[in-house]
């Protein structure tokens, strides 16, 4: 039964292999209880150093506009019908109005889009 936190990649390997022998253990056993310690700590470790950094805000649009098959057309009640190609080509920062609509239209999380990227604002 596991009685620390996780702390290193080998810790951690040890840790996904022991998961992998008390997947069919059921709940309320030992075994389950040690799966059940097992995966809390593993998503604990996994948190702290496995995250992924979020995506770029420009990227995540264009990603959701591609997925969902969108043109820059359908994008021009959320970016304002002229400014749609300058926000996406990096010209015109989203404004705080323009991530909320965005937000409510594609569901991207806001934490995607306040987040700074590089924008090479027209002379």
């Amino acid at each position: 039964m596991p009685s620390r936190p996780i702390r290193t990649e080998d810790e951690h390997e040890a840790a996904l292999r022991r998961v992998e022998e008390l997947l069919d253990a059921t709940p309320g056993t030992p075994y389950g209880d040690e799966l059940e310690l097992l995966i809390l700590l593993i998503e604990a470790y996994e948190d702290e150093h496995c995250a992924l950094p979020l995506p770029d805000p420009i990227e995540a649009i264009l990603y959701h506009m591609e997925s969902r098959g969108l043109t820059e057309e359908d994008l021009g009640p959320c970016l304002g019908e002229r400014q749609v190609a300058a926000v996406l080509e990096r010209h015109v920062p989203l404004s705080l109005e323009m991530i909320r609509r965005v937000r409510g239209s594609l569901g991207i999380p806001a934490d995607i889009l306040i987040q700074p990227y590089a924008c090479q604002q027209a002379a």
